[in-house]
């Protein structure tokens, strides 16, 4: 098997993208630490939790949009339950299954950090491009995630690690 190096065009592509991703996620972390006191993964789950129905969501459903492992899910909302910020109940429908649901001290804390968290997502990103490069980053981005996880055609990797389950698949919580 020959390796198909990276020509000089989409090496450039590679360490800007590789770049700006960590310098944005930096900035992240560090004005939702200074501002909330939580890491911009918290702030997400927050975040997730109060679109969700009822505040609250399956943990594998929570992984899978979070694109994180249920270990490190798991983890984060232990330290979000602590902090009364998140509560976790029983699935009636699944006895194996657990519900993260937002609590309304959950909701305050993301209500005061958003308005900080929108405003630098905005002066970190948004600011820097012209509308056609924020249509052309989305979909960009959007083709790039249905591919990895299988979305297209292609079919559907079961592999990544926020789908890993073992078993059959299990039922909604009702």
């Amino acid at each position: 098997m020959t390796t198909r190096w990276l020509t000089p065009e989409e090496q450039r592509a590679w360490r800007a993208y590789m770049a700006a991703t960590l310098l944005v996620e930096d900035t992240l972390d560090r004005q939702l630490q200074q501002e909330a006191g939580m890491p911009h993964m918290y702030y997400s789950i927050l975040s997730t939790l109060s679109e969700s129905p009822e505040r609250r969501l399956r943990m594998t459903d929570l992984a899978e949009r979070l694109k994180i492992t249920r270990s490190r899910l798991t983890y984060a909302v232990t330290r979000l339950e602590k902090d009364g910020l998140v509560a976790r109940e029983g699935c009636p429908s699944d006895r194996r299954g657990s519900i993260a649901a937002l609590t309304d001290a959950g909701m305050s804390v993301l209500e005061r950090a958003a308005p900080g968290h929108v405003e630098t997502v905005r002066a970190t990103l948004f600011d820097h491009l012209t509308p056609d490069q924020v249509r052309q980053l989305e979909e960009i981005f959007t083709g790039v995630t249905g591919a990895l996880q299988g979305d297209s055609a292609g079919g559907a990797p079961d592999d990544v690690p926020w789908r890993r389950r073992s078993g059959t698949p299990k039922p909604p919580c009702r």
